[in-house]
């Protein structure tokens, strides 16, 4: 496993300890820029620059990411942000794929 594989495991693994169990999926879009896409998540989420493009890498490459965890209210929020900033975006139970 390779070390940002070992870091979203440890992301998950914490956020379930933490009794998060729901999480806010960005999807990929044949709209926005790349570049746009890690603005957002920078922006919105307050992640630094190599997090976000790894995380839209992964929306990239894998058609989806999980880019936050948290309560069910925080995660409609959050869902909602990434609609206003017009990326596609759902929330789940933590777990489900």
């Amino acid at each position: 496993m390779s070390a940002v594989e070992l870091e979203q495991v440890a992301e998950e693994q914490a956020a379930s300890a933490l009794g998060a169990p729901w999480v806010t999926i960005v999807w990929n879009d044949p709209v926005n820029l790349m570049s746009y896409v890690t603005y957002v998540f920078q922006t919105y989420f307050g992640y630094p620059r190599e997090k976000a493009e790894r995380l839209m890498r992964q929306v990239h490459h894998e058609g989806r990411s999980v880019v936050s965890t948290g309560p069910k209210e925080k995660m409609e929020t959050d869902v909602q942000a990434m609609h206003s900033y017009g990326l596609w975006a759902t929330l789940q139970r933590s777990g489900g794929s």
